[in-house]
């Protein structure tokens, strides 16, 4: 696992993220958030730079998620995010950026 400095977990219950897993710098990761493999597309996620991830919130297979993006409470990511979007629902789909 490669996390970058600043990696803030308020409330850390019930967080997974695989050994494998690459997070930027100053990522926000709430409660029950699941960051690993079994996705569609092969591989373990890549979270950028300042990425808010809400409480819930599953990203799941080798996406990309961009700088500055947002991740809404209980999203199944499952495709790339670009940077400063949002992304919500199941499966996510973008609502800004």
């Amino acid at each position: 696992m490669h996390l970058g400095g600043g990696l803030m977990i308020p409330h850390p219950n019930g967080v997974v993220i695989h050994p494998r897993a690459v997070l930027g710098p100053n990522v926000l990761v709430f409660q029950q958030v699941t960051i690993g493999g079994g996705g569609p597309i092969p591989g373990v996620p890549t979270i950028g730079a300042r990425v808010s991830i809400g409480a819930g919130a599953k990203i799941l297979g080798g996406v990309i998620v961009g700088d500055g993006a947002v991740i809404g409470a209980n999203a199944v990511v499952i495709d790339n995010v670009p940077a400063g979007a949002t992304a919500v629902g199941i499966p996510a789909r973008i609502v800004k950026g």
